[in-house]
């Protein structure tokens, strides 16, 4: 790096969404959050990403808090440092493509609750798909950083489908939408340290705005791989503290930090308050420690880079097989679902995306290849959730849509114009019980369990049964004991 630039590199920190997600099934409570949102406060990151993704849901279905009352509390307590979300372009936090009336809704609200960074992605990198999420923001006068999602289809960025030419096109289409900054978006660890250098190296080169990496551990590269796009220029990189760090999470910021102190691109983030916090978290997360995989040693895992399969889509394929008493045929799951992304169009593996060809192959293995079919695989052909990086099979297209209800012909628009508004039938939906915009984009986002949250939030039904209470130190405490005491009694055993 050229000693007579000093350009310090930004750092996004991921701690209250995406390291939780990725390592504890999203279950960090907001109150474990408030304890140390001034101390966060006071470090000096670009943004602190704190809700999105699968915040959303995770709170009304099992935790029992109010999704919206999150930003507003942790804007209290961190004036001073943007807060950030994952949108999911026009799936917002959900599962499936909403219409036009319901995104707008939400961002607006969402803005109004505290989020000033959008971070918004389409599961097929569609960008037609950002067209309203991306009016919706520069409306409320916010941040827009629109995102590639950073898939392969072979062991390294090339071929076909997923070159340096596609990622450029993207991001100079998504710049002229007017993102305000760029995200390269690797939800499963899988850029080398040789392509994040050429990747963020033609970026700078080809764009106006600021580039950012977000890139997971999974595979053991993201600090090569961060510390290569920071040579060629990155202006903004996303890392956690300690505690969340490695697995399928992400880098910790403190080693970065030191690594580039005194360097032309230095963070300028001070060691001595990131070690304190982490100390504070490693006090809070034991309350979460059965959510942790312990299922190995390893805190890498190599096959993503021959899989490319996401930590919590390997989860959701686990999860399926195991109710079909089929487990010993996840191999099988595995061989299948190269060939079953293939016939899709290659789509990026992450949510949605992911459950739809992970589903579908589960099926292929277990049924026949595509003797059935679920819903969301003939949405997706049908063009619901916007078009394919590369167009679906004819015969895999043929066969999920025969008697598909809304045509057998897939949509060529925007997937949206297709669907009819829903805000107003959420408000008849839910009156007498919603109070506000925000009960009502619950139950419109999440009909079922939304409905149950919000009668047991007004007291108008019982709580819902899924609900979680967290431990107690005193649980974790009365655990250790016992597992101690577990294990002394075997040490005694083996030595008599």
């Amino acid at each position: 790096m050229s000693q007579k630039v000093n350009n310090p590199v930004k750092v996004t920190d991921l701690t209250f969404r995406d390291g939780h997600q990725s390592l504890l099934a999203t279950r960090m409570r907001a109150e474990d959050m408030e304890i140390m949102a001034e101390d966060m406060d006071k470090v000096g990151f670009w943004s602190m990403e704190v809700w999105g993704g699968a915040t959303f849901d995770v709170a009304i279905r099992y935790l029992n808090e109010d999704p919206w009352e999150k930003p507003r509390i942790l804007k209290k307590l961190m004036p001073h440092t943007p807060l950030q979300m994952l949108l999911r372009g026009q799936n917002l936090v959900g599962y499936r493509n909403y219409p036009d009336d319901i995104v707008r809704a939400f961002i607006h609200h969402a803005a109004e609750s505290g989020i000033d960074v959008f971070r918004v992605f389409d599961a097929v990198n569609d960008e037609r798909n950002f067209e309203t999420p991306f009016k919706a923001i520069k409306e409320c006068g916010k941040h827009i950083q629109g995102s590639i999602c950073y898939s392969l289809t072979e062991r390294k960025m090339g071929g076909e489908v997923y070159n340096l030419d596609y990622y450029v096109k993207k991001a100079l289409i998504i710049q002229e939408m007017g993102a305000d900054s760029l995200c390269i978006k690797d939800m499963a660890g899988l850029i080398s340290p040789d392509d994040a250098y050429k990747l963020t190296k033609a970026l700078k080169q080809s764009l106006r705005i600021p580039v950012t990496l977000h890139t997971h551990h999974t595979s053991g590269m993201a600090y090569m791989s961060l510390l290569k796009a920071i040579e060629a220029g990155v202006d903004i990189i996303d890392t956690v503290l300690a505690p969340f760090a490695w697995g399928s999470a992400h880098a910790a910021i403190e080693p970065i930090a030191v690594a580039l102190q005194g360097t032309p691109r230095d963070t300028g983030l001070d060691l001595a308050p990131l070690f304190k916090l982490g100390q504070k978290l490693e006090v809070i997360a034991p309350r979460y420690r059965d959510f942790l995989d312990t299922t190995r040693m390893a805190k890498i895992d190599i096959g993503v880079l021959e899989h490319q399969i996401p930590g919590g889509m390997t989860t959701n394929l686990v999860a399926q097989l195991k109710a079909a008493n089929a487990l010993d045929r996840l191999g099988e799951v595995y061989e299948e679902l190269p060939r079953t992304r293939k016939e899709l169009g290659f789509p990026p593996l992450v949510t949605p995306t992911s459950q739809i060809v992970g589903v579908q192959a589960v099926q292929n293995v277990l049924f026949g290849r595509y003797k059935m079919m679920s819903t969301q695989v003939r949405d997706y052909v049908y063009g619901l959730y916007g078009k394919s990086p590369v167009p679906i099979d004819p015969e895999v297209q043929k066969k999920a849509l025969k008697g598909y209800a809304r045509g057998e012909e897939s949509i060529t628009c925007r997937a949206a114009e297709i669907l009819e508004p829903e805000l107003e039938k959420a408000k008849e939906a839910t009156k007498g019980v919603a109070r506000d915009i925000g009960d009502v984009l619950i139950y419109a986002l999440f009909p079922t369990t939304g409905m149950e949250f919000l009668k047991a939030k007004y007291g108008l039904g019982p709580s819902p049964s899924e609900m979680e209470t967290p431990k107690t130190m005193e649980d974790i405490k009365r655990e250790d004991e016992l597992i101690a005491k577990v294990k002394v009694g075997k040490l005694v055993a083996k030595v008599e």
